[in-house]
C-alpha cells in the first residue's frame, strides 16, 4: 500500500524535499515507516527520534497503524521565546 509523507522544518531539510508517496507493507506502523525513511533518508535518523508525527492530522504513536492513502507528517520540535 502507498502513504503520502510530508516533512516540515528540520524533516525537510534532512530530507531533501517536501514530500514523497512510499510503498510500505499492508501491516505497517509508524515505527516500520519511520524506519523505510531513515534509510531512504539517512539525515533523518538523528532528527527523527524527537519528531512527532500525525497520520491524518492526528498525532500517532508509534504503534499506530497505517492504512493505504495515508497522509503522515513528520513535524521537529518548535523551539523559540
Amino acid at each position: 500500500m502507498e502513504v503520502e509523507i510530508r516533512y516540515f522544518a528540520a524533516a525537510r531539510e534532512a530530507a531533501g524535499i517536501e514530500g514523497e508517496t512510499v510503498a510500505v507493507g499492508d501491516d505497517s506502523d509508524v515505527a516500520a515507516l519511520l524506519t523505510t525513511l531513515c534509510r531512504r533518508h539517512p539525515d533523518l535518523v538523528g532528527p527523527a527520534a524527537s519528531m512527532r508525527i500525525a497520520v491524518d492530522e492526528d498525532f500517532a504513536d508509534t504503534d499506530t497503524p497505517l492504512h493505504a492513502g495515508a497522509v503522515v507528517a513528520l513535524i521537529p520540535p518548535v523551539g523559540g521565546g
